[in-house]
């Protein structure tokens, strides 16, 4: 254990940025290896989710993603964030990816700054957020999905190295 760590002190926001943080830290090191060949093939060409045929997908699909859930956070808090594409989040590096996760995270962080007393429990159904994919969330419930969501998809492109590594792609 490291015990020089310094954990954020406030309460359950402060727990959440510090796995969510952590869950950015172990994928952006699992990609620091990974070639701009690696990155751009297409390991999955089966799949139906266009999210999940390379690492490229994968990483844009994260990216967007983390910024869509601060967005309908802010949205439901009354705001009218700008919604940017997720064409304006594909990069072609890994490099370039992991300074895009690091300003996701920022903008993750930004939201407590903002709102440093947010409530993150909703009770009422009808306060709570709706999203597209048909899921009801409160905040800890969207931010605890945002860091599994790193999670599951750091898994993936594990997954995704280990075939690229067995199968001759190049």
């Amino acid at each position: 254990m490291d015990f020089t760590k310094k954990y954020r002190e406030n309460g359950a926001i402060g727990a959440l940025l510090d796995e969510y943080e952590k869950a950015i830290v172990e994928l952006q090191q699992i990609l620091n290896p990974i070639t701009k060949q690696e990155l751009i093939t297409i390991v999955d060409a089966n799949t139906e989710d266009e999210d999940c045929r390379s690492i490229q997908t994968i990483l844009t699909h994260i990216v967007s993603s983390g910024y869509h859930y601060i967005i309908k956070i802010r949205e439901n808090l009354g705001e009218k964030p700008e919604v940017k594409e997720k064409a304006t989040f594909q990069r072609n590096t890994i490099e370039e990816y992991a300074v895009s996760l690091n300003e996701m995270f920022q903008f993750s962080e930004k939201l407590f700054k903002d709102y440093p007393n947010l409530e993150l429990e909703i009770i009422e159904r009808k306060d709570k957020i709706h999203t597209t994919y048909g899921q009801v969330y409160d905040y800890e419930q969207l931010l605890e999905h945002a860091i599994v969501h790193v999670l599951r998809h750091r898994r993936q492109i594990e997954r995704f190295l280990i075939k690229l590594k067995k199968e001759s792609y190049f």
